[in-house]
């Protein structure tokens, strides 16, 4: 059985702006960095960065995307601090639970979610998403 997410590795264009992204714009913890990459931490989620001159150079038009945790206090901090930094936002938030959903340096799909699991399904009992919305907890 899987026991849980091990780490994420993100491609990206240029190791020196998106090093400078998670670690003073997010407020990610560097752990390493090297000439092709780097390790972060965010929160307890292992980030990865690898330099690939292959990287996107826009958005991708699906809804995939990576969301970190927030405290509900911190919420509209982080908002003003990003709104401020000038990060792109690629959606406006209509789900439960304050989010911010923006950009990283090579348009990486992220979000700022304040909740969680239970949150979210508690939130959807209450107002499924379909009128045939199956839960198992």
């Amino acid at each position: 059985m899987i026991k849980g997410l091990n780490h994420i590795t993100l491609a990206v264009s240029d190791l020196e702006t998106s090093f400078a992204f998670y670690k003073d714009v997010l407020g990610c913890q560097p752990l390493a960095r090297w000439q092709r990459g780097a390790y972060f931490l965010a929160g307890d989620l292992w980030l990865c960065l690898h330099l690939d001159h292959t990287t996107r150079s826009t958005p991708l038009p699906e809804y995939t995307h990576l969301a970190f945790t927030v405290e509900t206090s911190d919420f509209v901090v982080w908002r003003s601090r990003l709104i401020e930094a000038k990060v792109p936002q690629w959606k406006e938030n209509t789900s439960e639970g304050d989010s911010l959903y923006i950009l990283d340096p090579d348009g990486h799909k992220l979000e700022l979610h304040v909740g969680d699991w239970r949150s979210r399904l508690a939130s959807a009992k209450a107002a499924p998403f379909e009128a045939n919305m199956e839960f198992f907890i």
